[in-house]
């Protein structure tokens, strides 16, 4: 797991004045009324005609050539959070530290760790500037937080040649022996008795199929359970891809890598919760073996499963380990997948939707997000749509015809392998004192955003994480 760390604060850092455009361009014309900037600065930036546009960054040198200030210009509340991560991609190697407060210093340090930190597996990178942390934060839970999302980040960006089932295996078990949680691995035939939709997504690549399955103090009263769709490339299968769709299946496990970084930041805190955490991983593959549309397949839960398309291999693998999560009625139980293009087609990359049928849950979840800018919204577990489950050999199918809705069937799919009957309008989770959440992410920056390198992301992780704090406690805080 990479290390994101602050600089020594003993190290001398140049400062970095946080300065709205409005009135900084005031300052210019009259350096007098800003006691708090300093003035050469100011009147260098002035004799520049520098424009004060938000996001823009001045360096002033002095006399002497030795680095001087850092103006940046942060738009204030009208930001994202993250803004002052830009910093960490305009800014030479060096140390630095904020000058002036940011509106969130907590947002702010995050978003300058996770800007500088570069998937660098494959090609070297520059030296990253480096910054003192602000006063008054959680500086050891924010490099925490930076360093498991950098986890999930690179393994999403390490390509499936280098990034295999016995790969991803190896990252939940390096997580598990980082935190003293025991990890166990279920795979071959076992796996095709237990799990019948996981072996047969999997059957079709040489690089066979398991569930992996954490546990970390097993002993604490209330649990939750995180699942993450471990999906190591997706070519669709027999009804495969387009070369347009298939470019970036690489990251179709980022589901698994968002559970995976959402349960270590729970681990590094000591969040005062027995949790589980578990990940099907499989590749799905063209083969010979690879299973087929037409094909009827039975279900950890009982229930029959009528392929209709090969593609919808996701929430063929989540419904049964989300059936052996339920199994122990946790307290809660989340589950993460790169899981529909009409998400996507939805709400765009950076928003994903999540599915509930809990009202007060869906209202903690988007208070966490926006809090700690990890947003989410919600769309609805519509029961209208239930019966396009209905298959016409097998109980369900894994494809209704039409595609529309394509986000909320999928969700009504996987509702059914949670709850005792798997039938619709089985005991709630709600009634049941037990709650479910979906969330349908994409796994992926596509373009860079400060904080937010081009890339994989641990999307819903942190707000998980600031969300099982709430609820469950610290276990070391009296």
């Amino acid at each position: 797991m990479p290390k994101l760390k602050f600089a020594n604060p003993e190290e001398k850092a140049v400062a970095v004045w946080l300065v709205e455009p409005q009135a900084f361009a005031a300052a210019q014309t009259a350096p007098n009324k800003a006691p708090n900037l300093p003035a050469e600065a100011l009147q260098f930036a002035a004799a520049t005609l520098f424009e004060a546009k938000a996001g823009r960054l001045l360096w002033f040198m002095a006399e002497d050539g030795a680095p001087g200030v850092v103006f940046f210009l942060d738009a204030g509340d009208k930001a994202d959070p993250f803004q002052p991560g830009a910093l960490a991609n305009q800014l030479p190697p060096g140390v630095y530290r904020f000058a002036t407060v940011p509106r969130r210093p907590d947002l702010a340090a995050l978003a300058f760790l996770l800007g500088a930190h570069r998937f660098a597996r494959y090609q070297s990178r520059r030296e990253a500037p480096r910054l003192i942390a602000p006063e008054g934060i959680d500086a050891a839970e924010i490099e925490s937080v930076a360093s498991s999302v950098a986890f999930a980040r690179d393994l999403i960006d390490t390509p499936a040649n280098d990034l295999g089932p016995d790969e991803l295996e190896a990252a939940v078990r390096a997580a598990g022996q980082a935190f003293g949680a025991k990890v166990a691995v279920i795979r071959g035939d076992r796996l095709a008795r237990e799990f019948p939709l996981i072996h047969a997504v999997g059957k079709g690549s040489p690089r066979p199929p398991r569930l992996v399955d954490l546990r970390w103090k097993p002993k604490r009263a209330r649990r939750l359970t995180l699942v993450g769709k471990g999906v190591c490339f997706d070519s669709g299968g027999l009804d495969i891809k387009p070369e347009s769709a298939m470019a970036l299946m690489k990251k179709d496990m980022g589901g698994a890598a968002a559970s995976l970084a959402a349960a270590a930041m729970i681990m590094a805190a000591d969040v005062d919760v027995s949790l589980r955490l578990i990940v099907p991983i499989v590749e799905n593959s063209v083969s010979g073996e690879a299973f087929r549309p037409g094909d009827v397949y039975s279900s950890r839960k009982g229930l029959t499963v009528e392929i209709g398309n090969t593609d919808a291999e996701g929430r063929l693998i989540l419904a049964d380990a989300l059936a052996l999560a339920d199994e122990e009625r946790p307290e809660l139980l989340v589950d993460f997948a790169t899981l529909t293009g009409a998400a996507r087609v939805a709400l765009g990359p950076d928003l994903p939707p999540f599915f509930t049928d809990d009202d007060a849950l869906a209202a903690d979840i988007a208070r966490h997000g926006a809090a700690v800018n990890d947003p989410a919204w919600r769309l609805p577990l519509w029961n209208a749509y239930d019966s396009k489950l209905d298959g016409k050999v097998g109980q369900l199918t894994n494809a209704p015809a039409g595609g529309m809705a394509g986000a909320i069937t999928a969700a009504l799919f996987l509702r059914r392998f949670v709850g005792r009957s798997g039938e619709p309008g089985s005991e709630s989770n709600r009634e049941s004192g037990r709650s479910w959440v979906h969330f349908d992410i994409y796994g992926w920056t596509p373009a860079a955003r400060p904080g937010r390198p081009e890339g994989g992301e641990a999307q819903a992780a942190r707000l998980i994480f600031s969300l099982a704090k709430e609820k469950f406690g610290i276990a070391n805080i009296a």
